[in-house]
Protein backbone atom coordinates (compact mmCIF):
# COMPACT_ATOMS: atom_id res chain seq x y z
CA UNK A 1 0.00 0.00 0.00
CA UNK A 2 1.31 3.43 -0.93
CA UNK A 3 -0.04 6.28 1.18
CA UNK A 4 0.71 9.86 0.30
CA UNK A 5 -1.62 12.21 2.10
CA UNK A 6 -1.34 14.77 4.83
CA UNK A 7 -4.57 15.87 6.39
CA UNK A 8 -5.89 17.38 9.39
CA UNK A 9 -5.64 18.72 12.77
CA UNK A 10 -5.07 22.33 13.59
CA UNK A 11 -2.34 21.63 16.09
CA UNK A 12 -0.12 20.37 13.27
CA UNK A 13 -1.36 18.32 10.32
CA UNK A 14 -1.75 14.66 11.09
CA UNK A 15 -0.11 12.39 8.54
CA UNK A 16 -2.59 9.96 7.07
CA UNK A 17 -0.51 6.91 7.85
CA UNK A 18 -0.58 3.99 10.19
CA UNK A 19 1.83 5.84 12.48
CA UNK A 20 -0.21 9.01 12.90
CA UNK A 21 -3.86 8.09 12.45
CA UNK A 22 -5.42 6.17 15.35
CA UNK A 23 -5.36 2.43 14.81
CA UNK A 24 -8.61 0.51 14.63
CA UNK A 25 -7.91 -1.09 18.00
CA UNK A 26 -6.92 2.09 19.83
CA UNK A 27 -9.08 4.81 18.27
CA UNK A 28 -12.28 6.16 19.65
CA UNK A 29 -15.12 6.94 17.27
CA UNK A 30 -14.46 9.73 14.82
CA UNK A 31 -16.67 12.80 14.52
CA UNK A 32 -20.32 12.07 13.68
CA UNK A 33 -20.29 13.73 10.27
CA UNK A 34 -21.25 12.86 6.72
CA UNK A 35 -19.92 14.19 3.43
CA UNK A 36 -21.72 15.06 0.20
CA UNK A 37 -21.36 17.08 -3.00
CA UNK A 38 -17.64 16.33 -3.30
CA UNK A 39 -16.16 17.73 -6.49
CA UNK A 40 -12.44 17.51 -7.26
CA UNK A 41 -10.85 19.68 -9.96
CA UNK A 42 -14.32 20.90 -11.00
CA UNK A 43 -15.11 17.36 -12.16
CA UNK A 44 -12.29 17.34 -14.73
CA UNK A 45 -9.55 14.76 -15.05
CA UNK A 46 -6.33 15.47 -13.15
CA UNK A 47 -3.39 15.72 -15.57
CA UNK A 48 0.18 15.65 -14.28
CA UNK A 49 3.40 16.10 -16.25
CA UNK A 50 6.81 14.59 -15.65
CA UNK A 51 8.23 16.88 -12.95
CA UNK A 52 6.03 19.78 -11.83
CA UNK A 53 3.63 19.52 -8.91
CA UNK A 54 -0.04 19.96 -9.79
CA UNK A 55 -2.45 21.36 -7.20
CA UNK A 56 -6.19 20.99 -7.69
CA UNK A 57 -9.12 22.35 -5.70
CA UNK A 58 -11.92 20.37 -4.11
CA UNK A 59 -15.26 21.46 -2.68
CA UNK A 60 -17.58 19.44 -0.46
CA UNK A 61 -20.34 19.68 2.12
CA UNK A 62 -20.14 18.40 5.70
CA UNK A 63 -23.28 17.65 7.68
CA UNK A 64 -22.90 17.41 11.46
CA UNK A 65 -25.03 17.39 14.59
CA UNK A 66 -25.95 20.88 15.79
CA UNK A 67 -24.22 20.26 19.13
CA UNK A 68 -20.94 19.16 17.53
CA UNK A 69 -18.48 22.04 17.45
CA UNK A 70 -16.87 22.61 14.06
CA UNK A 71 -13.61 23.33 15.87
CA UNK A 72 -13.53 19.83 17.37
CA UNK A 73 -12.62 18.13 14.07
CA UNK A 74 -11.05 18.76 10.70
CA UNK A 75 -11.76 17.27 7.31
CA UNK A 76 -10.21 16.65 3.93
CA UNK A 77 -10.96 14.92 0.60
CA UNK A 78 -8.97 11.88 -0.54
CA UNK A 79 -8.53 9.77 -3.63
CA UNK A 80 -8.35 6.04 -3.05
CA UNK A 81 -8.29 2.68 -4.77
CA UNK A 82 -9.69 -0.52 -3.40
CA UNK A 83 -13.09 -1.82 -2.35
CA UNK A 84 -13.46 0.50 0.65
CA UNK A 85 -11.88 3.68 1.97
CA UNK A 86 -9.66 2.99 4.97
CA UNK A 87 -6.02 2.59 5.85
CA UNK A 88 -6.33 -0.78 4.12
CA UNK A 89 -7.10 0.88 0.78
CA UNK A 90 -4.68 -0.08 -1.96
CA UNK A 91 -3.72 3.57 -2.41
CA UNK A 92 -4.55 6.87 -0.75
CA UNK A 93 -3.84 10.37 -2.03
CA UNK A 94 -4.77 13.55 -0.23
CA UNK A 95 -3.76 17.12 0.41
CA UNK A 96 -0.98 18.61 2.49
CA UNK A 97 -3.41 20.27 4.86
CA UNK A 98 -7.01 20.21 6.06
CA UNK A 99 -9.98 21.74 4.33
CA UNK A 100 -11.36 25.15 5.21
CA UNK A 101 -15.03 25.19 6.20
CA UNK A 102 -17.67 27.87 6.62
CA UNK A 103 -20.91 27.23 8.47
CA UNK A 104 -24.03 27.78 6.39
CA UNK A 105 -26.23 26.57 9.26
CA UNK A 106 -25.85 24.92 12.65
CA UNK A 107 -25.57 21.53 10.92
CA UNK A 108 -24.04 22.24 7.50
CA UNK A 109 -20.50 23.29 6.61
CA UNK A 110 -19.39 24.32 3.13
CA UNK A 111 -15.76 23.32 2.67
CA UNK A 112 -12.89 23.64 0.23
CA UNK A 113 -9.45 22.05 0.12
CA UNK A 114 -6.35 21.60 -2.03
CA UNK A 115 -4.82 18.31 -3.16
CA UNK A 116 -1.22 18.15 -4.38
CA UNK A 117 0.13 15.66 -6.93
CA UNK A 118 3.91 15.35 -7.13
CA UNK A 119 5.66 13.38 -9.88
CA UNK A 120 9.00 14.48 -8.40
CA UNK A 121 9.92 15.79 -4.97
CA UNK A 122 12.64 15.61 -2.35
CA UNK A 123 10.73 12.78 -0.67
CA UNK A 124 10.25 9.75 -2.89
CA UNK A 125 7.60 8.40 -0.53
CA UNK A 126 5.16 11.07 -1.73
CA UNK A 127 6.08 10.87 -5.42
CA UNK A 128 3.61 9.55 -7.94
CA UNK A 129 4.51 6.38 -9.82
CA UNK A 130 3.32 5.63 -13.34
CA UNK A 131 1.26 2.63 -12.28
CA UNK A 132 -0.98 4.99 -10.29
CA UNK A 133 -2.39 6.60 -13.43
CA UNK A 134 -6.00 5.66 -14.05
CA UNK A 135 -9.32 5.66 -12.23
CA UNK A 136 -9.52 6.68 -8.56
CA UNK A 137 -12.49 6.76 -6.23
CA UNK A 138 -13.29 9.88 -4.23
CA UNK A 139 -13.84 9.98 -0.50
CA UNK A 140 -13.29 12.14 2.54
CA UNK A 141 -12.07 11.82 6.12
CA UNK A 142 -12.70 13.64 9.36
CA UNK A 143 -10.36 13.51 12.36
CA UNK A 144 -10.95 14.61 15.94
CA UNK A 145 -8.60 17.44 16.91
CA UNK A 146 -7.64 15.29 19.89
CA UNK A 147 -6.11 12.84 17.37
CA UNK A 148 -8.08 9.92 18.82
CA UNK A 149 -10.70 9.20 16.21
CA UNK A 150 -11.23 9.20 12.45
CA UNK A 151 -14.31 8.94 10.25
CA UNK A 152 -14.04 7.60 6.69
CA UNK A 153 -16.59 7.96 3.90
CA UNK A 154 -16.02 6.57 0.43
CA UNK A 155 -17.95 6.24 -2.82
CA UNK A 156 -18.36 9.98 -3.28
CA UNK A 157 -17.53 9.83 -6.98
CA UNK A 158 -14.53 9.08 -9.15
CA UNK A 159 -11.87 10.78 -11.23
CA UNK A 160 -9.04 9.96 -13.60
CA UNK A 161 -5.45 10.72 -12.65
CA UNK A 162 -3.66 11.00 -15.98
CA UNK A 163 -0.14 11.22 -17.35
CA UNK A 164 0.24 14.32 -19.54
CA UNK A 165 0.67 13.60 -23.25
CA UNK A 166 2.60 15.50 -25.93
CA UNK A 167 2.20 15.21 -29.70
CA UNK A 168 4.09 16.62 -32.68
CA UNK A 169 3.33 16.92 -36.41
CA UNK A 170 5.62 17.61 -39.36
CA UNK A 171 4.21 17.62 -42.91
CA UNK A 172 6.53 17.72 -45.94
CA UNK A 173 7.50 18.67 -48.56
CA UNK A 174 6.47 22.29 -48.43
CA UNK A 175 5.56 23.74 -50.83
CA UNK A 176 4.11 20.84 -52.81
CA UNK A 177 2.31 20.49 -56.11
CA UNK A 178 -1.38 19.66 -56.06
CA UNK A 179 -1.98 15.93 -56.36
CA UNK A 180 1.44 15.02 -55.06
CA UNK A 181 2.14 12.99 -51.91
CA UNK A 182 2.63 14.60 -48.53
CA UNK A 183 4.40 12.68 -45.78
CA UNK A 184 3.30 13.45 -42.24
CA UNK A 185 5.45 12.38 -39.31
CA UNK A 186 5.09 12.92 -35.58
CA UNK A 187 5.48 11.44 -32.12
CA UNK A 188 3.12 10.74 -29.24
CA UNK A 189 4.76 10.74 -25.82
CA UNK A 190 3.55 10.85 -22.23
CA UNK A 191 4.97 11.64 -18.83
CA UNK A 192 6.73 8.80 -17.04
CA UNK A 193 6.44 9.43 -13.29
CA UNK A 194 9.12 6.82 -12.55
CA UNK A 195 11.87 8.47 -14.62
CA UNK A 196 10.47 12.04 -14.62
CA UNK A 197 10.86 12.20 -18.38
CA UNK A 198 8.58 11.86 -21.40
CA UNK A 199 8.58 8.57 -23.31
CA UNK A 200 6.89 7.36 -26.50
CA UNK A 201 3.39 5.91 -26.11
CA UNK A 202 3.20 2.77 -28.21
CA UNK A 203 0.43 1.22 -30.37
CA UNK A 204 -2.06 4.02 -29.80
CA UNK A 205 -4.64 5.14 -32.40
CA UNK A 206 -4.00 8.69 -33.58
CA UNK A 207 -6.00 10.66 -36.13
CA UNK A 208 -4.43 12.56 -39.00
CA UNK A 209 -6.52 15.69 -39.54
CA UNK A 210 -6.60 18.52 -42.08
CA UNK A 211 -7.90 22.08 -41.85
CA UNK A 212 -8.22 23.97 -45.12
CA UNK A 213 -6.80 27.49 -45.18
CA UNK A 214 -9.53 29.91 -44.12
CA UNK A 215 -11.48 27.26 -42.22
CA UNK A 216 -11.63 26.78 -38.45
CA UNK A 217 -12.56 23.10 -38.55
CA UNK A 218 -10.32 20.04 -38.76
CA UNK A 219 -11.48 16.97 -40.70
CA UNK A 220 -10.11 13.50 -39.99
CA UNK A 221 -8.37 11.95 -42.99
CA UNK A 222 -7.35 8.62 -41.46
CA UNK A 223 -6.39 6.91 -38.20
CA UNK A 224 -3.04 5.19 -37.71
CA UNK A 225 -1.26 3.65 -34.72
CA UNK A 226 1.98 4.72 -33.11
CA UNK A 227 5.01 2.47 -33.31
CA UNK A 228 6.63 0.82 -30.32
CA UNK A 229 8.49 4.08 -29.70
CA UNK A 230 5.47 6.34 -30.17
CA UNK A 231 6.41 7.62 -33.63
CA UNK A 232 3.91 8.27 -36.44
CA UNK A 233 4.31 8.28 -40.21
CA UNK A 234 1.77 8.24 -43.01
CA UNK A 235 1.07 9.82 -46.38
CA UNK A 236 -1.79 11.77 -47.93
CA UNK A 237 -2.48 13.58 -51.19
CA UNK A 238 -2.05 17.35 -51.45
CA UNK A 239 -5.35 18.95 -52.42
CA UNK A 240 -5.32 22.52 -51.07
CA UNK A 241 -3.43 24.92 -48.85
CA UNK A 242 -3.99 24.05 -45.23
CA UNK A 243 -2.86 22.65 -41.91
CA UNK A 244 -2.12 19.05 -41.00
CA UNK A 245 -2.07 17.76 -37.45
CA UNK A 246 -2.20 14.56 -35.44
CA UNK A 247 -4.83 14.26 -32.70
CA UNK A 248 -4.97 11.74 -29.84
CA UNK A 249 -8.24 11.10 -27.98
CA UNK A 250 -6.56 10.00 -24.76
CA UNK A 251 -7.00 6.94 -22.55
CA UNK A 252 -7.98 6.35 -18.95
CA UNK A 253 -4.33 6.81 -17.94
CA UNK A 254 -3.23 9.47 -20.43
CA UNK A 255 -4.57 12.90 -21.36
CA UNK A 256 -5.89 13.76 -24.83
CA UNK A 257 -3.75 16.03 -26.98
CA UNK A 258 -3.73 17.58 -30.44
CA UNK A 259 -0.57 18.80 -32.12
CA UNK A 260 -0.22 22.29 -33.51
CA UNK A 261 -1.17 22.38 -37.18
CA UNK A 262 1.67 22.33 -39.73
CA UNK A 263 0.87 24.50 -42.79
CA UNK A 264 1.52 23.20 -46.28
CA UNK A 265 1.42 25.47 -49.34
CA UNK A 266 -0.07 23.63 -52.31
CA UNK A 267 0.84 25.03 -55.72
Amino acid sequence: MRIRALVLVASGAVALSALAVPSASAATAGPAVTFSNLKVNSGKNIVVGSTSMVTVSATYTVTKPANLSASSFQTGPVLYRGATLSLDSDDLLGGDGPGTCTASSSTVLKCSAKIQFRPKSSDEDIDLVSSEAGTWKLGAVAVNTSNDGITWQGNLGSTHLQRRATLTTDASPEPVKKGKTITVTGKLARANWDTNKYAGYSTQPVKLQFRKKGSSTYTTLKTIKTTSTGTLKTTTTATADGYYRYSFAGTTTTSPVSAAGDFVDVQ
